[in-house]
């Protein structure tokens, strides 16, 4: 997909049209981790009854059931469309082991969309991505560069804090941080879907630049996960000195 493609038009074009109820996996949940949650998720066979899985709630507190004993638990309560089943994953994901808390997040997750989808009647489109989303907006972590590598003056920081507020906003976008490294500076924000990915950011890097060039126009962004210091210059350091092709 289009780093600049309207994510909501595109979905609904491979709809054929059809407007999408979205269900949006809020948390910050490492894609890797998704990824073994679905594959589990699809080839596991429950061996209980939905009833016998509803009586099992002790067992995601026990420290006497392993992991994987667990993990079966909670994909077969996320399995069962009935509230019961989603106040326990409610419940569990309140306190879940860090060892665990993704996978009680997943469960959540899917057990909030197939509740929602027989009460509707309508067919959910869930979208999952690593760094999840908030009140119907997906969340992205985009990172700019000022020119020459120099770095930014507080004047300069006070300015770029103002511009991407304003700016965003115009979209219905929401900044959560802003944070200034040496030569570069991070904004993690939430974007909603119908909004162009690219375009928010650009706007206020142009806004900024308009009294005084001193932002790099290329910028980063992701939604898979947020980048520490030196992942960023790893980053840096590949484009600036690309390896010949074999």
């Amino acid at each position: 997909m289009e780093q600049d493609e309207n994510i909501f038009a595109r979905i609904k074009e491979m709809l054929g049209g059809v407007t999408p109820n979205f269900s949006i996996l809020e948390h910050q949940v490492d894609i890797k981790l998704q990824m073994e949650y679905f594959e589990f998720s699809k080839s596991h066979q429950a061996v209980l009854t939905p009833d016998e899985l509803l009586l099992d709630e002790p067992k995601l507190y026990s420290i006497d059931v392993d992991f994987e004993e667990k993990k079966e638990l909670l994909v077969g309560l996320a399995s069962i469309d009935k509230p019961e089943a989603y106040r326990i994953l409610e419940r569990f994901a309140t306190s879940a082991p860090e060892q665990i808390m993704g996978w009680a997040l997943m469960a959540l997750q899917e057990s909030r969309m197939l509740l929602e989808t027989r009460i509707l009647d309508e067919q959910q489109v869930f979208i999952s991505t690593g760094l999840g989303g908030k009140g119907g907006k997906l969340r992205y972590f985009v990172v700019a560069f000022s020119i020459d590598h120099a770095p930014f003056s507080e004047t300069q920081q006070r300015l770029i804090s103002s511009e991407f507020d304003f700016s965003l906003k115009r979209f219905n976008a929401d900044i959560e941080e802003i944070r200034f490294a040496s030569h570069y500076f991070s904004v993690i924000a939430v974007v909603p879907l119908s909004v162009p990915i690219r375009q928010p950011f650009k706007m206020a890097i142009d806004e900024c630049n308009s009294l005084g060039r001193f932002i790099k126009s290329s910028f980063l962004i992701t939604n898979v996960k947020i980048l520490t210091d030196s992942e960023i210059d790893e980053i840096v350091r590949e484009s600036e000195n690309p390896q010949p092709e074999e």
